[in-house]
């Protein structure tokens, strides 16, 4: 299986953009049981969702999330990207608070 690149831009600090990440990240585990590993602004998570197993390297740059993991296969490529997208757009909105996006994901 091929590998799947994603970047979302965003403007927050890198330390904020962490944070609101993590609680995307504990949300997927609780949902789904993926599994999380950090080291400093980098991490991995691997699970599977619906059967599909993911494994994703990603790193919190200065202006963006960006990212490489499992590809789950043409049919399902550009549904997973516009759900990463989604996602992490949302979290990493400067408009919202961190109390906002721990609700919203709730």
């Amino acid at each position: 299986m091929g590998t799947m690149k994603f970047e979302v831009p965003h403007s927050l600090p890198k330390d904020e953009a962490k944070q609101r990440v993590d609680q995307l990240l504990k949300y997927w585990h609780g949902k789904y049981g993926m599994k999380t590993e950090w080291s400093d602004h980098s991490g991995k998570i691997s699970g599977k969702i619906m059967g599909i197993t993911i494994e994703a390297d990603f790193t919190i740059a200065d202006t963006a999330v960006q990212g490489e993991g499992t590809d789950p296969g043409m049919l399902l490529r550009g549904k997973a990207k516009s759900y990463l997208q989604e996602k992490f757009s949302s979290v990493l909105d400067p408009k919202k608070s961190l109390d906002d996006v721990t609700r919203g994901l709730a």
